[in-house]
């Protein structure tokens, strides 16, 4: 089945996207590291928030790229210098790179 922006749905035999299976559970690793994580930062609501997003993104289905990338980017922006974190935040990366790179629109 085609999705926008060129993106087509992988099934496995269950029937669920294994890219999709991958961010939810690499979302959901990072928010229970960021709750364990008890010292405060400045931007550690931004992060929850656009975690919460993410997750609300993959188990709607196929996510759109560039919006993943953006969310991304937020992540490591508002985590990216507690250290603790950057395995959490690597297995982020990790999955969304699973869904390679937007499409490029011809002008």
């Amino acid at each position: 089945m085609l999705r926008s922006m060129g993106q087509r749905r992988v099934t496995t035999g269950g029937g669920e996207d294994p890219r999709v299976a991958e961010l939810t559970a690499a979302v959901s690793r990072l928010r229970r590291e960021l709750a364990a994580h008890r010292a405060e930062f400045a931007d550690r609501g931004i992060a929850e928030d656009e975690l919460a997003a993410l997750h609300a993104m993959a188990v709607s289905g196929i996510p759109e790229v560039r919006r993943l990338r953006r969310s991304l980017l937020v992540i490591a922006g508002a985590i990216g210098s507690v250290s603790a974190l950057s395995n959490g935040l690597a297995g982020v990366r990790e999955a969304v790179e699973l869904f390679g790179e937007p499409s490029r629109e011809t002008p």
